[in-house]
């Protein structure tokens, strides 16, 4: 039966690895995981699918510790990462390495929840697995269209924005400095504000990411100026393999009016069409994104958790992660406290 082994392979060498997987994205990449050890304190972990002496294919993730307890994940919400997963050889099913994945995480790593979302897997995979899951929605655009089909595809809405942006002077450039993170944190900040929330993350995470992708050439930064010259909107876009994805996007609300966002964007989605990828995958679904005319897409996000009580907490909403990791923590000190049992004893 396949079981996943760790395995210890050099940045280099692991790169190597990956480059033979057509399933391989940008998150799974040497230079990401150094990004999220930096990010997260995270410690990557790398494993081997093998039957017999036979490689299957390999799993990404990181191990993360909240209130002390061991989790991994593949990826775990509030990353800045939207898949991980597997690399498997052409024929072996994705739901092979879905089944072996648990074991693995709960016996070798010592870890009490799991979750993994992967680009590649579909419901189908998991049906009838002891998992839970919850889906994962995204547009996706297809960068084999030229950019005329790619342009029609668009909503007029969008395409008005593109010409206005345009008419209004909007300056886009590709960035390479640190000051970016900077633009992008109190972009972002100001976005959030109108919703009355708080980013969870601020400019050291942008930072970390530039400090790690940016010299692989896997990271575009792009830059939105006004007619005068302020920074008004920012976007980061990494890819890899065949995909781009477009995780992070602010502006300044002022600024709005120039329509700099659809600008941001388009110039992404035509700076990587150009460079071989064959998707753009926005990162989920919202009205924004659905107007670039790209094709709704969903894959599920599996979770397990080794005491029951603890997925059945975090089954009932995403807030209730917090709650998980309490449980465990209680779980673990009691059974720590208890004392072990003395020899029977005749009445």
């Amino acid at each position: 039966m396949p079981r996943f082994e760790r395995v210890e392979l050099s940045a280099i060498d692991w790169g190597k690895t990956l480059s033979g997987f057509p399933d391989q994205v940008v998150f799974q990449t040497p230079a990401w995981l150094a990004f999220l050890a930096e990010s997260q304190k995270a410690e990557p972990v790398l494993a081997a699918l093998r039957e017999g002496n036979e490689t299957l294919g390999y799993f990404t993730g990181c191990i993360v510790k909240k209130f002390g307890l061991r989790i991994l994940g593949s990826p775990f919400r509030g990353w800045s990462t939207p898949y991980m997963g597997f690399n498997l050889r052409a024929g072996v099913p994705r739901r092979v390495a879905v089944e072996a994945v648990p074991e693995f995480a709960f016996k070798e790593l010592g870890c009490l929840h799991l979750e993994v979302t992967d680009a590649a897997l579909s419901l189908g995979d998991i049906e009838g697995l002891a998992c839970s899951h919850q889906m994962h929605q995204t547009m996706e655009m297809d960068l084999s269209r030229s950019e005329e089909e790619l342009l029609s595809n668009m909503s007029k809405t969008c395409r008005w924005t593109l010409k206005k942006g345009q008419k209004n002077g909007v300056v886009i450039e590709e960035a390479r400095d640190e000051a970016f993170a900077n633009e992008y944190a109190a972009q972002l900040q100001d976005v959030l504000a109108k919703q009355s929330l708080a980013p969870h993350y601020g400019a050291e995470r942008v930072r970390a990411m530039i400090k790690h992708l940016l010299p692989t050439g896997m990271l575009l930064l792009v830059r939105a100026r006004d007619p005068e010259g302020h920074c008004i909107a920012t976007g980061i876009f990494p890819a890899a393999g065949k995909a781009a994805f477009y995780v992070g996007g602010a502006s300044w609300r002022q600024y709005q009016k120039f329509y700099p966002n659809e600008l941001v964007i388009w110039h992404a989605v035509r700076y990587w069409k150009q460079r071989g990828m064959e998707v753009f995958n926005m990162v989920g679904v919202m009205d924004f994104k659905r107007k670039f005319g790209g094709r709704e897409t969903a894959v599920p996000m599996i979770y397990k958790s080794k005491y029951r009580l603890l997925e059945q907490l975090r089954s009932q909403a995403m807030p209730a992660g917090r709650a998980v990791l309490r449980a465990a923590w209680r779980m673990k000190n009691l059974t720590r406290r208890s004392p072990s049992p003395g020899p029977a004893q005749e009445d």
